[in-house]
């Protein structure tokens, strides 16, 4: 099917009850292992892109690639937007037809934070499509960005942060980190408290370090999305790295890419049956 938009997808969600993946891309390959996935599983998901790796391919590239995969498949797909740091990646992905876009802004202060996510929120209304904020601070590093320290999500602001920005999903630090080089400690308990006050679904980030056993149990949590981007990015470099330790003298660039194209796809599907519970045989 099309691409559909945010909003619809998390309408299939609520209903399927399933927690949704959100697979950063950044090329045709990774894209086409991200969805040969996703596709094989019938789970839906996100599929997304943050700035920083934009100057590769360009928004209407990305856009113009998932479409032309999507419209051949049968499980409903979203385009977002992660971490869009100013105003300018929200209108741009929004124009070029994304249909969700994530705003952060969690490094400013709290009051700061509130009004770049209201400004964003507006302008995503006119297209239509939901937005995502993070209130808290997640550690690690974010492609070229490095985050030393947690900052918790405080549930005593969420309510708050909610209502005066009109957030449609919510992206929280619970001890989550981006990136695989720090350990992930997830305090469930402060996830709980902040699911009891939040109105909007919760969005995990920096799935690639979590463990499984964590991962699987977030759908009972408010949980809806969760990010997972170093673990593609690692599998994609490596598999390419194999076939070289193999032969350096190759020049097949066909079967590497799609050596690599599988090896993101083998990841996608382990990482969507961890976050659903789902054994082979529920995966139809």
């Amino acid at each position: 099917m099309p691409l559909v938009n945010g909003f619809k997808l998390l309408e299939i969600i609520k209903e399927r009850h399933v927690c949704a993946g959100a697979y950063n891309t950044t090329d045709l390959i990774t894209t086409m292992g991200i969805l040969d996935a996703v596709e094989q599983s019938k789970i839906p998901a996100f599929i997304q892109i943050a700035p920083t790796n934009i100057p590769l391919s360009g928004y209407g590239y990305i856009f113009d690639m998932v479409k032309r995969y999507a419209d051949k498949m049968e499980t409903p797909v979203t385009l977002h937007l992660d971490h869009g740091k100013n105003f300018q990646n929200v209108v741009d992905a929004c124009r070029a037809g994304f249909g969700s876009v994530m705003t952060d802004n969690a490094q400013y202060e709290y009051d700061e934070n509130v009004a770049h996510t209201r400004q964003a929120v507006e302008f995503a209304q006119g297209y239509g499509v939901p937005v995502e904020a993070e209130l808290g601070a997640i550690a690690g590093k974010e492609d070229d960005y490095v985050n030393p320290d947690h900052k918790y999500t405080d549930p005593d602001q969420v309510v708050d942060f909610v209502e005066r920005t009109g957030v449609n999903l919510l992206a929280v630090a619970v001890g989550n980190v981006h990136g695989l080089n720090l350990d992930p400690n997830i305090k469930f308990d402060l996830l709980k408290e902040i699911q009891s006050v939040c109105k909007v679904p919760l969005v995990l980030h920096g799935a690639s370090g979590i463990p499984d056993e964590q991962i699987n149990q977030m759908v009972n949590y408010g949980v809806v999305k969760i990010n997972v981007a170093s673990d593609l990015r690692k599998a994609y470099i490596q598999s390419m790295g194999k076939d070289y330790e193999k032969d350096n003298d190759r020049f097949d660039l066909v079967n590497v890419t799609l050596d690599a194209r599988k090896a993101v796809k083998d990841v996608v599907y382990h990482k969507i049956n961890v976050m659903n519970k789902l054994s082979p045989a529920q995966v139809y």
